[in-house]
């Protein structure tokens, strides 16, 4: 169905998401489609989205790396979600072009997935410089915005807990840090309530696990000792373990970004915004 096809069906605002086919933006997708929209999915591998078009979802071809095409791409929009890309090399030209691409195809209100304290005395400025850049772009271009900020998503941690869980020890670089780990499913579930909502605009959102947790209660969780090492003791370790080298530096990092207080927020925005519980690490634990 086109865009003003879905307009003289009575869907009101039209909802776009880029990188639709990473795991946020189609679990984002999905939750719309819930509630009876039928978003604009923008992805590099449209056919990977045969089953979200089939429940009505619109499915166009977009890349940032071409970034000509993109006005195309978000045409008819209303309300676009920028989630961020993983292409660390060069992801702030990939989110400058597509907010111009945005601005061009007259969509009023970006919305963009960032991260918890991207200020430039954080240890992981690799990540976290790119958000705090695509921000700037962001309050600078956009005609309406809003920023969400992600903790760190303790999915992406939670095959190194389990590894640790067998292993008999919770080998770690956190020291005393303490962090407010939370789901990406519930981050997801944000994202669709700001687009779907209003009152939204021009706000900043810390998007949080219900409560900061560090290296002794994750080992409690996994019931487990806590074995402390180096950063580079952590790096050694998560390579041995079978990490690419420079997924293992990242890890190391961001853990020792903890430790020396960033990544703190711990916030009510979940409940807020969704009013239920942000969803507790004990309960993704035992989930996977």
């Amino acid at each position: 169905m086109s865009i003003d096809g879905l307009r003289r069906a009575g869907a009101g605002r039209t909802l776009l998401i880029t990188g639709a086919s990473g795991r946020l933006g189609r679990r984002v997708a999905e939750l719309l489609l819930d509630a009876g929209e039928a978003p604009v999915l923008v992805t590099r591998r449209p056919a990977v989205l045969d089953d979200l078009a089939a429940r009505g979802a619109v499915v166009r071809a977009g890349d940032f790396d071409a970034p000509d095409g993109l006005p195309a791409a978000f045409a008819g929009g209303d309300r676009l979600l920028l989630v961020s890309t993983d292409a660390l090399d060069r992801r702030v030209r990939q989110h400058q072009d597509a907010l111009d691409a945005a601005v061009a195809a007259g969509i009023g209100h970006v919305v963009y997935t960032s991260l918890s304290d991207p200020v430039p005395a954080n240890p992981a400025r690799l990540v976290t410089d790119a958000h705090r850049h695509t921000e700037a772009a962001l309050r600078a271009r956009a005609p309406q915005w809003t920023i969400l900020r992600h903790a760190t998503y303790a999915d992406a941690l939670v095959p190194l807990w389990q590894r640790a869980a067998a292993q008999g020890r919770l080998v770690t670089n956190l020291g005393d840090g303490r962090t407010a780990w939370v789901a990406r499913d519930d981050c997801a579930a944000v994202a669709a309530a700001v687009l779907r909502g209003d009152g939204h605009e021009g706000l900043t959102y810390d998007v949080t696990g219900p409560e900061r947790l560090g290296a002794d209660d994750l080992a409690g969780l996994l019931g487990v000792p806590v074995a402390p090492v180096t950063d580079a003791g952590m790096v050694a370790h998560l390579v041995a373990d079978g990490l690419p080298p420079h997924r293992a530096e990242l890890v190391a990092t961001w853990h020792r970004a903890i430790r020396e207080g960033f990544f703190t927020p711990c916030t009510t925005t979940i409940p807020d915004l969704l009013t239920r519980p942000a969803t507790p690490l004990a309960t993704l634990l035992t989930e996977r």
